[in-house]
């Protein structure tokens, strides 16, 4: 049961990101940027596609590269889709603070205003701290080599996307973006 929630979970993040995309698009802004700075980032899409199989391999019993677990309990399995449920309610938390500002990618072009209320006031970077809670509940709910290892290259990802963030924010912003910085952390 718990790996469905699983599935969902990523069908409901996927549509979260993708819905606000389609509802800033509806208004004249192009929300998907991402690829436009770096373009070694598209190789990043199959080996989130191969993930999401892999969790819906699971969870619909599907062929899979492993079936092989490193634990199984109930208890944690259903912690893991609490971690999952903590990550959605953040990261749609994160894009409804984010209003018009929301972007998947860096808009070097048309950066809109500093978000420095709601969750912004708490995490410099909440959407990326949602991906990795939902992350972490995504391993507890199917503990394999895989999820492990998807956790280790995301965190990686996920840093090294906000650095680049940072540098192309500090640069627009100038001093607001440093006291900002220095009222609020990177992740927590």
């Amino acid at each position: 049961m718990t790996k469905y929630f699983g599935a969902l979970t990523l069908v409901l993040m996927l549509g979260i990101v993708l819905t606000r995309v389609f509802l800033l698009r509806q208004q004249g802004i192009q929300a998907m940027k991402f690829g436009d700075i770096d373009k070694t980032d598209f190789f990043i899409p199959p080996f989130a596609l191969f993930y999401f199989y892999v969790v819906l391999a699971a969870a619909f019993n599907w062929p899979t590269v492993n079936k092989q677990e490193f634990f199984h309990s109930e208890m944690i399995s259903w912690t893991g889709v609490l971690f999952c449920f903590a990550g959605l309610l953040l990261l749609l938390w994160s894009v409804v603070s984010f209003r018009q500002s929301f972007r998947v990618g860096i808009d070097a072009d048309h950066p809109d205003r500093l978000i420095t209320d709601g969750v912004f006031a708490f995490s410099r970077n909440p959407i990326y701290v949602a991906f990795a809670i939902i992350l972490i509940g995504e391993f507890f709910i199917l503990p394999n080599w895989i999820t492990l290892i998807y956790i280790a290259a995301a965190t990686w990802l996920f840093h090294r996307q906000v650095l680049r963030e940072e540098d192309c924010l500090r640069r627009h912003y100038g001093h607001a973006y440093v006291d900002y910085c220095n009222r609020v952390r990177r992740y927590l």
